[in-house]
């Protein structure tokens, strides 16, 4: 096992590894830029060392700083989190040319999974569902109408490398393609400096279910059953449980996803910790959608219901053990649900929030789990994305879960910023959502639900607004904070025009 490893990421993340380091007896290094000189991974390391200035370009993004800081604090591994450069196969391949080991798959797997039309094809290959749709990257718009034209609209344009819904665009009609292809390309080149798309039939009001794969060097693999995640607002999630309560009710649609999840992870040689996402319909039908080659966001679901620490067996396997849990041996017990809580303001559109928390008092008692990288007087950067804390609920059922997630949202208390507690509040609350009736237009169609009544009276930005505030809890609402400085003043300015 290794003595030292150097976490390469920031936040909650970062937070949640150096938790697992220390809890297997592993010194642990922290990286920051400047502006997080006191963020609480720093203070959680029993290392740190900056590694530049603000811009992720020239920090967590910089991988030669990252080595750097490796070299200079005697590392053996590094662990990258999610995000930043978790799914870049040439800071794998660096890692391992400096003599590091990089916790996680190996840089073929990464680069055979990165790229979505790469995947899709590593997914039929396996014998996995995939939604019909191109190969290969789209050449020009001409091509994408020719193929929309044989499969039928609508259909998705989507980004071929990275995700978070960034170049993406549903099509509905011929007379749409045209302007979204750009479009989409154009955001895609932005965001991933790769402006390849590719096209799929849009698969209506589906789930969106992904499959946790863990898998060691000596050819073991396991699934760890299923994580809802189909409440998103513009394709980034925002609520995940686990399990599936469409899933639940139907162990053999578990058994069939898992199994052809595992099935395309080995195709891909994958090793460590993954997840394989897929699209749901509602008759049950299952495609693949994309893997991520990393930790998620949402492991602590699978965890608590699992009792499985995924970090640790990342850990284990990147060491070269074996995986002793057997599929047999993984039992599914309660239930878990998690939020995103986020420095972002849904009166405004959600605006990030950034600035200095007065006050983050932080819910505890039964069943309640909090994954965070805040406390009071920390200054929120603006330079990174708005994710605070991670505010995850068990219970013996999903009806439990839910009303502890509820009371432990009233509890908690984040001031002198704004924050989408009292949005999540209002989403947890929802009739609908109770029954488990959820896809991935569910959070468009819960806000349409919402400003219904006021729209008669009120202009749309200001029903949205309304309907997002409406059941803040008291304990999180606080005094109304003051504009943290002038790029948010000017922003809010903006949208108000």
């Amino acid at each position: 096992m290794f003595t030292k490893v150097l976490v390469a990421n920031r936040g909650e993340i970062a937070v949640r590894v150096l938790r697992g380091l220390r809890d297997m007896g592993i010194a642990s290094v922290a990286v920051y830029s400047e502006v997080d000189r006191r963020a609480l991974h720093v203070r959680r390391a029993d290392e740190a060392v900056c590694i530049g200035p603000a811009p992720s370009a020239e920090s967590y993004l910089n991988p030669e700083r990252i080595l750097d800081a490796a070299r200079r604090t005697g590392a053996q591994a590094i662990h990258p989190g999610y995000g930043f450069l978790s799914e870049n196969a040439e800071f794998a391949s660096a890692c391992e040319a400096a003599g590091f080991v990089f916790i996680g798959p190996g840089p073929a797997a990464i680069r055979a999974m990165g790229l979505k039309t790469e995947a899709r094809l590593v997914a039929k290959r396996a014998g996995t569902p995939t939604v019909p749709g191109t190969e290969s990257p789209l050449a020009d718009e001409a091509e994408a109408l020719r193929v929309a034209a044989s499969i039928g609209y609508p259909v998705m344009l989507k980004a071929a490398a990275g995700g978070g819904g960034k170049g993406m665009r549903r099509v509905m009609s011929q007379a749409e393609l045209g302007a979204a292809f750009r479009e989409a390309s154009s955001e895609a080149e932005r965001s991933f400096k790769n402006g390849a798309v590719y096209l799929e039939k849009l698969v209506e009001r589906p789930r969106h279910i992904e499959i946790q794969i863990l898998g060691d060097r000596h050819g073991h693999m396991i699934y760890l059953g299923e994580r809802e995640c189909s409440v998103q607002r513009r394709h980034q999630k925002v609520i995940e449980e686990c399990p599936s309560p469409f899933v639940a009710a139907r162990p053999a649609l578990r058994r069939a996803m898992g199994e052809a999840a595992v099935r395309a992870a080995r195709e891909a040689g994958y090793v460590n910790a993954g997840t394989v996402e897929f699209l749901v319909d509602p008759s049950g039908a299952f495609y693949f959608l994309e893997m991520n080659t990393r930790l998620q966001v949402e492991h602590p679901v699978t965890e608590l219901v699992t009792g499985l620490d995924l970090v640790e067996w990342q850990l284990r396997i990147a060491a070269g053990e074996w995986l002793t849990v057997r599929q047999e041996d993984v039992k599914w017990r309660g239930w878990a649900m998690e939020c995103r809580v986020c420095a972002e303001d849904p009166a405004m559109n959600f605006l990030p929030s950034p600035g200095r928390i007065e006050q983050a008092a932080e819910p505890n008692g039964p069943g309640i789990r909090v994954d965070s990288g805040i406390y009071s007087g920390w200054t929120v950067p603006m330079e990174y994305d708005s994710l605070l804390a991670k505010l995850i609920a068990t219970g013996e059922s999903r009806e439990q879960a839910i009303r502890r997630l509820r009371r432990a949202i009233g509890e908690y208390a984040v001031t002198g910023i704004e924050t989408n507690l009292a949005f999540l509040d209002s989403i947890v609350a929802d009739t609908e959502f109770a029954r488990g009736e959820l896809h991935t237009g569910f959070i468009e169609e819960f806000l349409r639900r919402r400003r219904e009544p006021a729209a008669a009276t009120e202009p749309a930005r200001l029903a949205v607004a309304l309907a997002a505030l409406e059941q803040k809890p008291k304990a999180s609402a606080g005094p109304p904070a003051a504009p943290a400085n002038r790029w948010l003043r000017e922003g809010r300015e903006r949208l108000l025009r």
